[in-house]
C-alpha cells in the first residue's frame, strides 16, 4: 500500500537537534508529513532498513513520496530540495540568484562551523567519559566565536539573507538554543543578552514565529 502522506521523515526525540529545524521547515510550508523517531539507545538509526535509504545512519532522512520516492539526507541538502521544489511563493527563501547563493553560503556555513563544533562541544561536555578540560573550552571558544560571526552580521541587517526570515536563519535555531542554554551557559562571563543582543534578538524572534513555536513545543516537551 502506498504511503499516504507526501513526506516521511526520519527523526529522533530529543535533544539532537538536525530533525527538528527540518520541521521546522516542513511546518512553514504547509506540508504534510510523518515523523518517524528512531530510537538511539536501540540503534534504529544505525538499522539496515534505515541505511539501506541513508548509508551515513544518522538522521534526518527525507522520502518524498510524491516524487517516486526520492531520498534526501543531511538537513540541509533536505532543508535546500524543500524550498527548492516546494517554496513556489519564495516564502522563506530567495528569489535573486545571489541572494540563493548567499543562502547557500549560510547553509554551509551552519553544517560546518555551527553544528559541526556545537556538536563536539555537546560531546565534550556532556557525553565524553572522561572530562578533558582543554578539549571542552576549545569547542565553547568556538561557540562564542560562531555566535560573533552572526552578531557582526545581524547587527547591521535584520536577517540574514534579504529582508525576511528565510532557511538560512531557520537552520541555526536549534544548535543555538542547546549552546546558549546548556553548552556555554555557565562560561566564564557568557550572558547571551549582553554579549550577543543582535543574534538574542533574532533568535527570539524566530521562536515567536507560529510554525516554529509548535516544533519548537514539542522538541522541548522530549528533553
Amino acid at each position: 500500500m502506498a504511503p499516504t502522506q507526501h513526506l516521511t521523515l526520519y527523526t529522533a526525540k530529543g535533544p539532537p537537534p538536525n530533525g527538528w529545524k527540518v520541521m521546522f521547515v516542513l511546518e512553514e510550508l504547509g506540508l504534510e508529513y510523518k515523523a518517524i523517531n528512531l530510537d538511539f539507545s536501540k540503534n534504529e538509526h544505525k538499522s539496515e532498513e534505515h541505511t539501506k535509504l541513508n548509508p551515513n545512519g544518522r538522521i534526518p532522512t527525507l522520502i518524498d513520496h510524491n516524487n517516486d520516492d526520492f531520498v534526501v539526507w543531511e538537513s540541509n541538502a533536505i532543508i535546500a530540495y524543500l524550498v527548492d521544489k516546494y517554496d513556489t511563493g519564495h516564502n522563506i527563501s530567495c528569489v535573486n540568484p545571489d541572494d540563493r547563493i548567499t543562502q547557500l553560503q549560510w547553509l554551509f556555513f551552519q553544517a560546518s562551523g555551527q553544528g559541526a563544533y556545537f556538536g563536539q562541544a555537546a560531546y565534550f561536555t556532556v557525553f565524553a567519559p572522561e572530562k578533558i578540560p582543554s578539549a571542552i573550552e576549545r569547542y565553547q571558544k568556538e561557540i562564542i566565536r560562531v555566535l560573533g560571526v552572526l552578531e557582526a552580521t545581524l547587527s547591521t541587517r535584520k536577517w540574514l539573507v534579504g529582508d525576511k526570515c528565510g532557511v538560512a536563519d531557520l537552520s541555526f535555531l536549534t544548535w543555538n538554543h542547546l549552546a546558549t542554554t546548556r553548552l556555554v551557559k555557565d562560561f566564564e562571563g557568557f550572558d547571551f543578552e549582553k554579549n550577543f543582543p543582535a543574534v538574542y534578538k533574532w533568535h527570539n524572534e524566530m521562536l515567536a514565529r507560529p510554525a516554529v513555536k509548535k516544533v519548537f513545543g514539542l522538541w522541548v516537551a522530549t528533553m
